[in-house]
């Protein structure tokens, strides 16, 4: 989503609301929990669905 919008990390983490670092945790696939709200902004921002976003791994 992030190459579709022409978009760097530090970009949307700025628009977001949460640091860089975070993000590449949410990005890298690393995080066990991630917050609605974050979710939804992170929508808002890259104009997408949230299955656009998350992947279901058995």
């Amino acid at each position: 989503m992030l190459a579709r919008r022409k978009m760097s990390v530090g970009e949307l983490a700025e628009r977001v609301g949460i640091t860089p670092a975070n993000l590449a945790v949410l990005k890298n696939g690393r995080a066990k929990a991630v917050r609605f709200t974050t979710l939804e902004a992170l929508c808002e921002v890259l104009e997408c669905q949230p299955g656009d976003l998350l992947r279901r791994e058995v």
